[in-house]
């Protein structure tokens, strides 16, 4: 067929008035995404095919720096095993994240854009070490994750929200006060019933705040009906997500209102989506999950209704501390508070047995050194109560072989450094046969007898004594009943005395046995007349005195130490071997 020929002039003015439209239309577009509220210099428009956003704020679980983070975590990695062989990262065409993504078998909508993509490669090039170590942490805290949301009827993929919120970190503090793996703020979580004081930090309890957190997500689902909205709405609030739809002019699509939102809440999904991709399709990147044995130990937990410092289960149990700090991040001081309520203490299987059987010991351990509050003051108010800070005995060890200061300070609940202080050693090196100290309890101050006061009145007539404590260190096979036997006294009153609540005594502890009452140190005239002097002297003098009489208390503190030493040195000399410790020594406490 032949067709007429066309008219050149009525062609070219239609393509000019084609390109004039289209550039109209461009430039119509582009000012109205400019004049959205939220759009700063570096936010590109968004376009019907992609969105482009240089605005965004990094959740701050991705700005940690990897060896704060394993601090946090308290990982072990020293046996770490790899499933896999390590490569290098392999970058995927658009399309092929797209198809994965929209292939994982979700409830929730996982879609894939230019921001998505910017974190999936943020995830498998730059952050590859953490996401092994989140791995391998997943392992732990993933199964925990899925009870709760499959208890509540929440989607499962629900699970890696703690990745972006907290990179898996109970102990993580956002800028803002969030704490815990799901991030919770303050009255946000006292609102879901998490307790928060200053020993206790449910936030920080991976059980309970999982279970808050399940509970919270549900009542976000039940305002809005999108998932991607409660993700928004968990991170910057219910109230920034309705200014979002508001201005917006009623949209309810999580990318129609996506410039409208808080920078900080404009990356929140997107991250979300990218973690679950990571969490799935890692091995195709060449990341591998460094496993830990130390994260794999089978669990138990018990109710706790009387307070213990985990340091007191530690050394009893012979678990190391940093085990049961992580088990337990919700103890923010290491102090189980018990009396008001019972607390949940998470321990190996292996340990819960020991843990009930001992549970006297474990709270006897080295108490007066965790607990150190008074329940009441009123008899320092009327002087009927002085001050018992001299009144201790030391707790005492004898190295054996095989022993280091290292196993030593751990059975007995106290650091290396202590025992060096204590026993003025200035090396690690240990003689075997050597006592050390290991260990300082409160003495608890026994009335003398009648007999004993009169004696001591005959021998002072001014009436003023003070008490001398007997002591006995206790050796291999001993009982309290033995002990007390030995020394012509009940086993009720060396419990009073020593401050046990059970029979159980450990070689090398030192109880009083017995007590009584000596003449206290006359005052001398040259001594009185110088308090005279101090009381009516001026402020320089007054100072001066004070500083004076500090330097003599602590020389006269260094003699009695020394001739307590000599005491016992004499003592161990004059002493069978095979007798040793069966006779009471005395010192002044």
């Amino acid at each position: 067929m032949i067709h007429p020929p066309r008219d050149e002039s009525l062609m070219g003015m239609q393509r000019t008035i084609l390109l004039t439209l289209v550039a109209l239309w461009t430039g119509l577009g582009l000012i109205a995404q400019n004049n959205l509220p939220g759009n700063s210099a570096g936010t590109s428009p968004a376009s019907t095919d992609t969105i482009q956003d240089n605005a965004i704020v990094y959740p701050e679980s991705m700005t940690e720096k990897l060896s704060d983070l394993l601090r946090n975590w308290q990982l072990d990695l020293s046996n770490a095993e790899i499933d896999c062989k390590r490569g290098q990262n392999v970058a995927f065409h658009d399309s092929v994240y797209l198809k994965k993504l929209y292939s994982l078998p979700s409830e929730m909508e996982l879609s894939f854009n230019s921001v998505v993509k910017n974190y999936i490669e943020m995830y498998a090039v730059r952050k590859r070490d953490q996401v092994s170590y989140m791995l391998a942490l997943g392992d732990y805290y993933f199964p925990m994750f899925e009870q709760a949301l499959d208890r509540y009827g929440l989607p499962i993929e629900l699970k890696f929200l703690p990745v972006i919120e907290s990179a898996l970190n109970p102990v993580a503090v956002s800028r803002a006060g969030a704490t815990g793996l799901w991030q919770f703020m303050l009255q946000t979580g006292k609102g879901y019933g998490l307790e928060v004081n200053s020993l206790v930090d449910e936030r920080r309890d991976p059980y309970k705040s999982t279970d808050a957190a399940a509970r919270y997500l549900k009542d976000l689902y039940t305002i809005y009906g999108d998932w991607n909205l409660v993700i928004a709405a968990y991170n910057c609030g219910p109230g920034n997500v309705n200014k979002a739809i508001a201005r917006s002019g009623g949209k309810r699509d999580y990318w129609e209102i996506y410039y409208r939102l808080p920078r900080e809440t404009r990356g929140y999904v997107p991250a979300f989506i990218a973690a679950n991709y990571i969490m799935n399709y890692y091995a195709d990147h060449n990341i591998c999950p460094a496993h830990s044995s130390s994260l794999t130990v089978a669990l138990d937990t018990v109710q706790v209704n009387e307070r213990m410092h985990l340091e007191q289960i530690a050394g009893v149990l012979d678990i190391p501390l940093g085990e049961l700090q992580r088990l337990n991040p919700q103890f923010r001081k290491d102090v189980i508070p018990g009396d008001f309520k019972a607390h949940a203490l998470v321990l190996p299987t292996e340990k819960m047995y020991a843990f009930i059987n001992k549970n006297d010991t474990i709270l006897n351990y080295d108490k007066a050194r965790y607990f150190t509050h008074r329940a009441s003051t009123d008899g320092y108010l009327d002087g009927s109560v002085s001050s018992l800070s001299g009144n201790t005995a030391n707790v005492y060890y004898r190295v054996k072989k095989g022993d280091n200061l290292s196993t030593i300070a751990r059975r007995h609940g106290t650091t290396v450094d202590r025992i060096k202080s204590w026993n003025g050693l200035k090396s690690n090196k240990l003689n075997i046969g050597k006592q050390l100290i290991v260990g300082k309890k409160e003495a608890a101050p026994q009335p003398t007898t009648q007999r004993q006061l009169a004696q001591a009145a005959t021998d002072n007539p001014d009436g003023k004594t003070q008490t001398v404590n007997q002591y006995y260190r206790v050796k291999k096979g001993d009982t309290l009943g033995d002990i007390a036997r030995k020394n012509g006294i009940q086993v009720a009153q060396l419990q009073s005395w020593n401050g046990l609540k059970s029979s159980r005594i450990s070689i090398g502890d030192q109880l009083i046995v017995g007590q009584k009452a000596v003449p206290a140190p006359q005052e001398t005239a040259i001594g009185k007349e110088e308090y005279n002097r101090v009381e009516t002297a001026g402020g320089g003098n007054i100072i001066s005195s004070y500083l004076k009489g500090q330097i003599e208390k602590v020389e006269q503190n260094k003699l009695t130490d020394e001739q307590e030493t000599i005491m016992e040195v004499e003592a161990e000399l004059l002493t069978d071997p095979e007798e040793e410790g069966s006779e009471a020594t005395s010192s002044v406490k």
